[in-house]
């Protein structure tokens, strides 16, 4: 059976983004892409909240362009391979290869892509993954924490979800990122 993954980088105060929705002090240097493209190389679908979806398809304009760094062609190449599951009310139609639209979110149809997957999936954007915990469904979650604090936001866990974790590793990026690495228990 496939696991289920929620990834998130996530200020000191626990939020995905500001009070304004901005999530520039987030983004990754080489060293963290590069470990994030490991962790993301496994991942055959990826099931995301509309915003991060709209966030996240700039990689496929990425895709194939070679004037882009090498961290950042691999992760466009590992993106554009993996089938993406976007969760929307308002969508009705994709404009990214591989790409399904679904209206809400069901968790027993998320249990039978994990059991018939043959490889891995991930969950993004807080209030899907937010769903998805509370409907036991995470399996690993992998958070960075940046050395920001920003005062408010979204946050990258839910209110209301408690369950036990087991920390499985951790590591100390040379810009001050902490990336914890926990089994959902």
């Amino acid at each position: 059976m496939a696991q289920l993954f929620y990834t998130a980088i996530s200020s000191l105060d626990g939020c995905v983004n500001d009070v304004d929705g901005n999530f520039d002090w987030s983004a990754p240097d080489e060293e963290q892409h590069t470990f994030i493209n490991d962790l993301e190389r496994p991942i055959g679908t990826y099931l995301y909240g509309r915003r991060l979806y709209e966030t996240m398809k700039v990689w496929e304009n990425l895709y194939g362009q070679t004037d882009q760094t090498r961290v950042m062609r691999d992760y466009a190449d590992l993106w554009h391979m993996a089938d993406k599951v976007v969760y929307s009310r308002t969508l009705t139609a994709a404009d990214t290869a591989r790409t399904r639209i679904e209206p809400g979110f069901d968790p027993d149809t998320i249990r039978h892509m994990k059991a018939d997957a043959g490889t891995d999936l991930s969950v993004g954007g807080a209030g899907l993954a937010g769903q998805a915990l509370a409907a036991g469904l995470v399996d690993q979650i992998h958070l960075f924490v940046h050395p920001v604090i920003i005062g408010g936001g979204t946050r990258a866990l839910p209110d209301a979800v408690r369950t036990g974790l087991e920390l499985l590793d951790e590591r100390t990026f040379h810009n001050g990122v902490v990336h914890l690495h926990y089994r959902v228990a």
